[in-house]
């Protein structure tokens, strides 16, 4: 319902689109998946390591949404959703245990761990390591992500599977290589990668491709 330069898909609350349009395309977005858009969980991202654990949407009374960027539940029908334009959605589940997850690992918050934080609280609801299965969506690839030599150090300092030099031979940071990393370092193996790079797709928002732009929405949830 979005239209320029959100269109069309924007599922993004806090990007200047048209909150009605937001609720319509979030509501197509659910229908889709055979979702009530009324009882998908969404978070207020910030780039930090706090993880908010769920058992129940949000009340509607509520004028604004907890400050985390990663979600967990034991809740088996309750969709947890994550926003991205660039950064990674990380979505996580172990179905044994009846434990699901999903993360917003950008640069700052892979840096300050949010992905094994995430893992731990999944964790402390049952869930095991070796049995959870990972999905990281579309985002920012290493060969595009070009920043500051400074800066790919410090993050790199912290998660040094995440260096990488841009197709111009430039320092760059690869996040989903990173987030590979922290999962393997929490003893999640069953990942899989959508190799898709929102900054050279014209199919996914970017920020960094577009500045004013929507956001994409990972969705995960246990049936």
């Amino acid at each position: 319902m979005s239209t320029a330069p959100y269109a069309e898909l924007n599922l993004g609350g806090h990007v200047g689109d048209d909150p009605a349009r937001v609720r319509a395309n979030r509501a197509a977005a659910a229908g889709a998946l055979g979702l009530d858009s009324a009882r998908v969980v969404w978070m207020n991202q910030v780039h930090g390591r706090d993880v908010a654990v769920v058992d129940a949407p949000w009340p509607a009374a509520a004028t604004a949404l907890p400050e985390v960027d990663a979600l967990v539940t034991a809740e088996r029908g309750l969709p947890l959703a994550v926003l991205v334009a660039d950064c990674t959605p990380v979505l996580l589940a172990d179905p044994e245990a009846g434990v699901a997850a999903a993360v917003h690992a950008g640069r700052p918050g892979l840096a300050a761990g949010v992905v094994p934080a995430a893992v731990a609280r999944m964790v402390d609801l049952g869930a095991r390591p070796g049995r959870i299965r990972a999905v990281t969506g579309p985002a920012a690839c290493g060969s595009c992500y070009e920043v500051p030599r400074a800066m790919q150090d410090e993050v790199a300092a912290a998660v040094p599977g995440c260096r990488s030099v841009t197709s111009a031979g430039t320092a760059g940071l690869d996040i989903p290589a990173g987030v590979r990393a922290q999962l393997a370092g929490a003893g999640v193996t069953d990942v899989e990668q959508v190799a898709t790079c929102t900054i050279e797709s014209p199919d996914h928002f970017s920020y960094r491709r577009e500045g004013r732009t929507g956001r994409l929405a990972g969705y995960v949830w246990l049936d």
